[in-house]
């Protein structure tokens, strides 16, 4: 029996731009039973391919000829076919398909014997992002096929997530355009892609621009909304705060809630009337008569997908809001408590009220690919036996 395990060097984030590192390793297990063959096993073959899938629910969208040509073209071309059909049994649309990489042919295993080869595969950096939404998904993985002698082909899966940083080339640096001291012997080494891009996603997620909103209805001014910045990273905090002092209607209760919205370009879309799709994530309840501040913390989850653009699908975010509001002064009762100065109000029994709905953009951007892969679906090693 031959086993292939693959272990990717970094885990199974990555950056578009970013190189895949992988092992595989191939043996030849023997089998322990008396009396079984122990011979050696011949591997014909093993070629290996990333590819970017994309699946779309036909309920939701309509694919014109002409975008599906213009997806397809991005697809490299592989040369003639061969009996390597990395995509074979996959759903969707190939969007994406690198060339393919033989890592060996003909590779005679003794029994118990092992032999590593190693590959690494460039991600292109003009990539959609690894995403799963209502409408369609793009995922990734890095297929390994083989075959041993007399027997059928053998496919391996990989799953690897992409995160992409939007102008992310146009800050990695030119060598050549680097100044040089002529009085130090300096060694220039080329800026590594993982550390421009923590420059680029710090620079944006650090500013702390306080933007106030005012929160009014029909009735009047409730109250104003303080956003410590509109740009952060999956898996930090959006943080707000409320200041009711100067409404002059009153708020008896507020809901928050992170969402996504998913937009079809228009030729895509099934029905004009469809609508986009939103998902809503964290969400924050309170009430807050009476209250003259308080504040809003909300969590983004490691596993959803920041803010990108496709020629058939955009995904933005933002703050969602509902506020319940009194149509009317509250009449309440002043009630004695016994204690001299102390009086308690006793609020109406009725109250009549309406709903004010209200949306702030947000940017969510990438974080690190190390700190993303503590969602990974899956640590343990992929495997394959036949």
């Amino acid at each position: 029996m031959i086993e292939v395990v693959a272990k990717l060097r970094r885990g199974s984030v990555y950056f578009a731009g970013e190189t895949i590192h992988c092992s595989l390793t191939f043996t030849n297990v023997p089998d322990t039973e008396p009396g079984n063959n122990t011979e050696s096993e011949t591997i014909a073959w093993a070629s290996v391919q990333l590819h970017c899938f994309c699946s779309i629910s036909e309920a939701r969208v309509v694919l014109p000829p002409a975008l599906m040509k213009n997806m397809l073209a991005k697809r490299k071309d592989v040369g003639p076919s061969t009996s390597f059909v990395p995509y074979k049994d996959e759903q969707g649309h190939c969007v994406l398909q690198t060339s393919v990489k033989i890592l060996f042919c003909d590779l005679k295993l003794a029994p118990g014997e092992s032999k590593v080869f190693k590959f690494q595969e460039a991600i292109p950096s003009d990539t959609p992002p690894t995403y799963r939404g209502p409408s369609c998904k793009y995922s990734y993985k890095l297929t390994v096929g083989t075959q041993r002698v007399g027997a059928p082909i053998k496919l391996l899966r990989i799953p690897v997530r992409v995160l992409v940083v939007y102008g992310l080339t146009e800050y990695q640096i030119n060598e050549d355009q680097i100044p040089s001291n002529p009085f130090i012997e300096e060694k220039k080494t080329k800026g590594q892609l993982l550390d421009i891009a923590t420059d680029v996603l710090s620079t944006i997620t650090s500013r702390r621009s306080y933007k106030n909103y005012k929160i009014a209805n029909s009735n009047g001014l409730m109250g104003v909304f303080s956003l410590m910045k509109t740009s952060a990273k999956i898996g930090e905090d959006i943080v707000g705060v409320f200041n009711f002092a100067d409404g002059t209607v009153k708020c008896l209760q507020y809901m928050v809630c992170l969402q996504s919205e998913e937009i079809l370009a228009e030729e895509c879309q099934h029905s004009p009337s469809q609508g986009n799709a939103i998902i809503s994530y964290a969400k924050h309840i309170e009430f807050c008569l009476f209250a003259d501040q308080t504040h809003v913390i909300l969590p983004i989850p490691l596993h959803v997908t920041p803010n990108f653009l496709t020629e058939l699908v955009c995904l933005k975010w933002r703050l969602h809001f509902e506020f319940v509001t009194a149509t009317s002064p509250l009449k309440g009762l002043d009630l004695e408590t016994g204690q001299q100065r102390d009086r308690m109000w006793q609020g109406p029994g009725k109250i009549k009220t309406e709903v004010t709905s209200w949306d702030i953009p947000v940017q969510v951007l990438p974080t690190m690919p190390t700190q993303a892969e503590n969602v990974a679906a899956s640590h343990t090693l992929p495997l394959l036996r036949f």
